[in-house]
């Protein structure tokens, strides 16, 4: 678990420090590490597209229960992967449900660089990846995957659990794995603007552990994972997939910045959309928003306390908490 002394509030930083280019953030404290890399390709005059792209690269292969193909199975003991981006000039692509491939995130951007097409699925997507040259990895779980499936098979219950993103602990040993059955749903979203004020997003996931099997959430869909408009700003999402898509949640926090919104009022009102919907069941799910507009702003706002972002430019590297709904 990130050290708590390590995490900034919205109010802890100097918003003239944060508004400048470049600037790269992701979601949850795994973005510290993937920032990193997308700062390589940022702080070298590089393109914003590159940035995300290498970025979450590094979360996809971290072997963990979490995004990549270390990730916790579906119910049928297969892991699926999802991952989109988009450029500055609103060209995207995206893939769903792809096995046995280790960055979905940059088949994403072929789909988008070399196809007519923004979304490629399935079987599909794998040989259009293996066509491009992506090696077919083995399928086998993770020791750790391996380890917390067949303890989720005792009783086969499913419940997404909230923040479980922001834990490292997703292993057997994690008692809210083993001992409640309850799952996550895995997740970075990254969103950048380069030297010359172009912005670019990614986004990849495991999706929900332990999904019916096919199930797809919202972080491949353009609109509701992701969405970048380069005149106004970028958005990622990040949390119980099916609520976002019932908003087109990024799409509508761009739209809202469009209006005027600050990044942060903007996650704000798209939150409250989805509590407007959910009523007295938006106590039991985590749904979050980070943003950046054109100048360079950066906000986030979550349903339930307890998500992060991080955030680096040539000022700062730091964990920020954001503000949410129920405290």
């Amino acid at each position: 678990m990130l050290n708590k002394k390590n995490i900034f509030s919205e109010t802890e930083f100097n918003a003239q420090d944060v508004a400048q280019k470049p600037v790269v953030i992701s979601t949850w404290d795994t973005g510290l590490e993937a920032n990193k890399a997308a700062w390589k390709v940022l702080s070298t005059g590089g393109r914003a597209l590159d940035a995300v792209e290498e970025g979450v690269k590094v979360t996809e292969a971290s072997q963990n229960c979490c995004v990549g193909l270390g990730a916790n199975p579906d119910r049928d003991g297969f892991v699926t992967l999802d991952a989109c981006i988009m450029d500055e000039f609103s060209n995207c692509g995206s893939v769903a449900f792809l096995e046995r491939i280790k960055h979905p995130v940059s088949v994403a951007r072929r789909v988008m660089e070399k196809t007519p097409h923004v979304m490629l699925v399935g079987s599909g997507a794998q040989q259009f990846a293996i066509a491009e040259g992506f090696p077919l990895e083995e399928q086998k779980l993770s020791a750790d995957a391996q380890k917390t499936y067949e303890e989720w098979l005792k009783k086969s219950e499913y419940k997404p659990v909230i923040n479980i993103e922001n834990s490292k602990d997703h292993g057997p040993s994690a008692p809210i794995l083993s001992d409640v059955n309850e799952f996550n749903h895995d997740t970075i979203g990254m969103v950048a603007m380069d030297s010359n004020g172009n912005l670019s997003g990614s986004c990849t996931t495991s999706g929900m552990a332990f999904k019916m099997r096919g199930r797809v959430g919202d972080s491949p869909i353009i609109g509701a994972g992701l969405f970048v408009d380069n005149s106004v700003g970028a958005c990622v999402a990040t949390g119980q997939g099916e609520d976002v898509i019932r908003i087109s949640g990024s799409h509508t926090v761009v739209e809202l910045m469009r209006q005027g919104n600050s990044p942060k009022i903007a996650c704000k009102k798209a939150i409250q959309r989805i509590i407007t919907i959910k009523k007295e069941k938006a106590k039991d799910i985590q749904v979050a928003f980070i943003a950046l507009n054109k100048k360079g702003e950066v906000g986030a706002y979550g349903i339930q306390k307890g998500f992060s972002y991080a955030i680096r430019n040539e000022n700062m590297e730091k964990m920020i908490q954001a503000e949410s709904w129920f405290s």
